[in-house]
């Protein structure tokens, strides 16, 4: 047994001080990993039992088991969000190939975090989950190996004013100081590649004297989006969708099957008129929440797997979508978007895996990067898709790399807006009779 010994005059003994303290540190700390392992004992089980009630669309949830090499998860199955692009905010209207709808996010966020946390995107793309943390008060963190995401997310951090926008644009020259690309006339009406020039001239330049602004960097966001489309709100003339951009060869194929040519666009009126798009439903608390966000906010470019910018079990949830092995060529779809900001597409170094075994030990290795900056108790939603029509379902590959990488998975969350009469549309084998599906794997941070 321990004596107390007290000495006359003074203090207790430094030493039996210094041992107390560090007991007392002990017990507080002990005290506290036990209470923020109940909350988020609580938290999973109000989502489980959340997730089964679920019938605001009408439908209720069904409810399956399945073996996942050894380890049982529950399959929950429903349409748990609307993929109405019209019932998310405004300011994500930004395209991106392969992106996720705003409600993914949002699903996630209201439920596996609190106002002021840190959510964190490690395939930011055009930043979804990021504007959506920061519109429900969250701190965003955001990572892309592709320049092109800090292009189209930071931007919206910021929203100008109109007239700013107007002013700038009126300011910018319309010709070239040097020579254009000819071959870009398969997209363009001469006038407007020369104008198209004389914008990316002009922002190359400012970026690289440091003079870029919050309003320069909105005009370039928008002006990138609008490069290509298939509606005379875009640049060009009709072409592949704005988030795809086609080869030189494969537009003049497009035009001679179409017997087209592309007309004079007014690339200032389609800007403005882009820019009135995405900040109609801003209201000014909106607007200051973002700005506020921006602050705390970090974006990056590089490796999902490799992030030593961000420190140890800073992050409370992530939500993502990786790339899926080779479905989308991001490099390729994204070449003209290159070109415009001064980009070298040969350089991004965007993983397309042919083979499922390569995607998941490069999943494996996100993973475990994920697990170092997630705190213990934080979350992660995977959302993994469909590939082949159904026949190949991601989640088998995931769960197990993501075991690997030290997490632990929860459940598999299976959103879907159509469904047919078979017991296989439920997820139990593939959900390819025409439904639109988002694949969610849950984990968490073991403590």
């Amino acid at each position: 047994m321990r004596q107390i010994v007290k000495i006359p005059g003074s203090a207790f003994s430094p030493c039996f001080v210094k041992k107390t303290c560090l007991l007392e540190q002990f017990r507080m700390t002990t005290s506290m990993i036990s209470k923020l392992k109940f909350a988020h004992s609580e938290r999973l089980s109000r989502f489980h039992e959340e997730i089964k009630a679920f019938k605001e669309f009408g439908t209720a949830t069904k409810t399956f088991q399945k073996d996942f090499n050894g380890e049982i998860l529950p399959q929950y199955i429903n349409e748990f969000w609307t993929s109405k692009q019209r019932a998310a905010h405004s300011i994500h209207e930004i395209s991106y190939r392969a992106c996720f709808k705003p409600q993914l996010p949002r699903f996630f966020i209201n439920r596996l975090s609190s106002p002021g946390d840190v959510v964190y995107d490690p395939f930011m793309g055009r930043g979804t989950t990021l504007l959506e943390a920061a519109l429900l008060d969250r701190i965003s963190f955001g990572c892309d190996i592709n320049p092109l995401s800090v292009v189209l997310c930071e931007p919206r951090f910021s929203p100008p004013e109109i007239s700013d926008v107007a002013k700038r644009l009126d300011s910018i020259p319309k010709m070239p100081s040097s020579e254009v690309r000819s071959d870009l006339l398969a997209f363009y009406h001469p006038d407007t590649l020369n104008e198209i020039s004389a914008l990316r001239e002009y922002l190359l330049n400012r970026n690289h004297e440091g003079l870029l602004d919050s309003t320069d960097r909105w005009i370039r966001m928008v002006a990138t989006n609008r490069l290509t489309g298939h509606s005379s709100g875009f640049f060009s003339v009709y072409t592949m969708p704005p988030n795809q951009a086609v080869s030189i060869e494969s537009q003049i194929k497009i035009n001679q099957k179409r017997n087209q040519s592309p007309p004079p666009r007014d690339i200032r009126k389609s800007v403005l008129k882009k820019t009135r798009t995405l900040l109609s439903n801003l209201a000014p608390l909106l607007d200051s929440s973002l700005t506020d966000r921006r602050k705390e906010a970090r974006l990056f470019v590089g490796s999902a797997a490799e992030t030593p910018l961000i420190t140890d079990g800073s992050v409370n949830l992530v939500v993502t979508s990786p790339p899926f092995l080779d479905v989308v060529n991001y490099q390729q779809d994204n070449w003209l978007r290159c070109w415009f900001n001064g980009i070298d597409p040969t350089k991004v170094n965007i993983w397309n895996l042919k083979k499922v075994e390569d995607w998941q030990s490069a999943m494996v290795t996100v993973f475990r990067e994920l697990a170092r900056v997630l705190r213990p108790g934080g979350f992660l939603a995977f959302e993994v898709g469909e590939v082949k029509n159904g026949s190949l379902l991601l989640e088998d590959f995931v769960v197990p790399a993501g075991r690997e990488g030290g997490l632990n998975a929860e459940m598999v969350v299976i959103n879907a807006q159509e469904f047919t009469k078979t017991s296989n549309c439920w997820g139990v084998d593939n959900l390819k009779k025409g439904t639109n599906t988002n694949r969610i794997v849950l984990f968490s941070k073991p403590w």
